[in-house]
């Protein structure tokens, strides 16, 4: 199995491999694209701890630990509005303890 996460619109061709810096993007998919794109990441969460996630023109080859960070908000303020965001963090990478 891959252990890359495609948005529904990826095609073939060269994209920006993002490894540092800052990059944001927000998409839009209807339900069903939504429910094929979780679907991969919760594959690639039991494959181990790596994914690529990408669309068509970068993507974002990504090394990460547990505990995955699950964020929950709801608000109704002028509309109701549920987010849920995931945070993964890459591995310490620091020595680890123990008692000798």
């Amino acid at each position: 199995m891959s252990d890359r996460v495609d948005f529904p619109d990826d095609r073939t061709g060269d994209r920006r491999t993002i490894t540092s810096g800052f990059f944001e993007q927000e998409v839009y998919l209807s339900s069903e694209e939504t429910a094929a794109f979780l679907h991969d990441l919760a594959d690639q969460l039991e494959d181990g701890p790596s994914f690529t996630i990408s669309a068509s023109e970068w993507e974002i080859p990504f090394d990460y630990s547990d505990p995955v960070e699950v964020e929950i908000e709801f608000s109704a303020q002028r509309e109701r509005e549920l987010e849920i965001e995931l945070e993964f963090t890459e591995p310490s990478g620091g020595d680890e303890l123990s008692v000798r």
